[in-house]
């Protein structure tokens, strides 16, 4: 088919479809309707939604360069994304801007059947393509510093100095935008960069060659980082897990449709009580990236839970909660990542005002969760909510598409699964909200509105006609 027909094919499910939307948002003088912080898979959905609402004047701000938004060519180390290769992803309902769409346009349909999983690269290219197809009003090399209320809208600071007024914010910031990594305790911070690095932040790793490695976590990340800095001639990379055995069922694969529409009406107790049960058991490492350690000869250590690590000589001592010591050149942890609006720099001026799970329910003994306490309770349209009647009203302006919704909403702002889901929720809430606010404007646009549709008609009556 080729991508230019392909893209023929898109401008005319467009046109069938009415897409998009005609503008219809009364424009307010220096202040854009919405911003979108992030341009990867879920900021690309959410402006791509929007859109075709007829909610046109946004901007999408990315503070990489092209082709290095989200995860997918910076820390995802993985050979292949690990979701299969059906799933629709940021497609907007349209079948020619799936990734199968494109991926037989540009390799073959016999290619397409053939593949397994979709390539990182593969995958990325994918997703500049609908940054251009969808004609995103995209700016690189922009980074947020600051979102801060301003007398009914959003103050929006970036770190060139530029200030930008905007009445909603939607955050498509990934799995670390409500907090970054998490860093454990027991790994002393003066240790980083030199002697230990998080598999979340990008590195040099030919400088591993020949060098000792321990990794510290058996998720598919540490074990993705694992396989990495072995293809890079790392003398011996060893893997530390606490557990006794890797989880073995992915229950959120099990997670289905249901789910990513339903979550959201289930009250605040079988929400948790869901949360609970799937985060307790996690999610084991994708089989292909266990083959792709073993066949590269790094070791995998259960039951090896590390109490301590600390600096000896030009390298690291692990000491281990079963009486062991080990030592590494360098250590690489694949920790995760934190949840703590306190550490979003963005929200550091509103950060003590959003309400979190843990002020909003308290779950029997049995089911405390700490880490799910600390992520934000969110609104039907995945915005911010007030902790107390003295948060600015501003606050609700802001919605997270990004992990900070996984305890409210699932997995609709995390994975490719639902990232459609998520984003169609998050725009309809804005389109509604914008309707309300812009109602008295919009209901004298329709007043004046003055079309006769019945002229050259026998019943055709004209103006003034007594």
């Amino acid at each position: 088919m080729g991508l230019a027909a392909l893209e023929a094919a898109v401008r005319r499910d467009m046109e069938m479809l009415n897409l998009p939307a005609k503008d219809w948002v009364p424009r307010r003088q220096g202040v854009t309707d919405v911003i979108v912080i992030g341009a990867g898979m879920n900021g690309i959905a959410a402006a791509g939604s929007l859109l075709m609402r007829g909610i046109r004047n946004i901007r999408v701000l990315d503070a990489a360069a092209p082709g290095r938004e989200g995860p997918w060519m910076t820390y995802a180390r993985m050979e292949m994304l690990r979701s299969p290769k059906q799933l629709t992803g940021p497609c907007l309902g349209i079948p020619n801007l799936t990734y199968r769409a494109w991926h037989e346009a540009r390799f073959g349909t016999p290619d397409w059947q053939a593949l397994y999983k979709v390539p990182n690269a593969h995958w990325q290219d994918y997703l500049a393509w609908l940054q251009r197809v969808l004609e995103l009003p995209l700016e690189h090399g922009v980074e947020v510093v600051s979102v801060a209320p301003a007398d009914g809208v959003l103050r929006v600071e970036c770190a060139d100095g530029r200030v930008m007024l905007a009445r909603r914010v939607v955050m498509a910031t990934g799995r670390g935008g409500v907090g970054g990594f998490y860093w454990p305790d027991f790994v002393p911070r003066d240790l980083h960069p030199e002697l230990a690095v998080h598999t979340n932040e990008e590195r040099d790793f030919s400088a591993l060659r020949g060098k000792s490695i321990g990794v510290i976590g058996a998720g598919p990340s540490a074990l993705d980082n694992a396989a990495v800095a072995m293809e890079h001639g790392a003398r011996d990379v060893q893997v530390y897990a606490r557990r006794a055995q890797l989880p073995q069922i992915n229950k959120g694969r099990g997670a289905g449709v249901g789910y990513h529409h339903g979550w959201a009406a289930l009250p605040d107790d079988q929400r948790w009580s869901l949360m609970a049960y799937i985060q307790d058991l996690q999610a084991p490492p994708p089989h292909e990236t266990v083959h792709r350690v073993l066949r590269l000869g790094a070791g995998i250590n259960l039951g090896w839970a590390v109490t301590r690590a600390a600096r000896e000589g030009d390298g690291v001592r692990l000491d281990f909660a079963n009486g062991q010591t080990r030592r590494h050149d360098v250590l690489i942890l694949g920790t995760g990542f934190l949840v703590d609006m306190a550490q979003v720099p963005e929200l550091a001026e509103i950060a003590p005002h959003i309400a979190l799970w843990g002020d909003r329910y308290q779950p029997p003994p049995e089911l405390v969760r700490h880490d799910l306490a600390a992520f934000p309770y969110l609104g039907a349209g995945l915005e911010l909510l007030p902790k107390s009647p003295d948060a600015p009203a501003e606050l609700r302006q802001i919605h997270l598409l990004n992990y900070g919704a996984h305890c409210s909403f699932g997995g609709i702002a995390s994975d490719i699964p639902a990232v459609s889901i998520g984003a169609d929720r998050v725009a309809g809430a804005i389109l509604h909200g914008l309707f309300r606010e812009d109602f008295a404007a919009l209901r004298e646009q329709l007043e004046a509105f003055d079309e006769p549709e019945l002229e050259g008609t026998p019943f055709f009556v004209p103006r003034n006609t007594p």
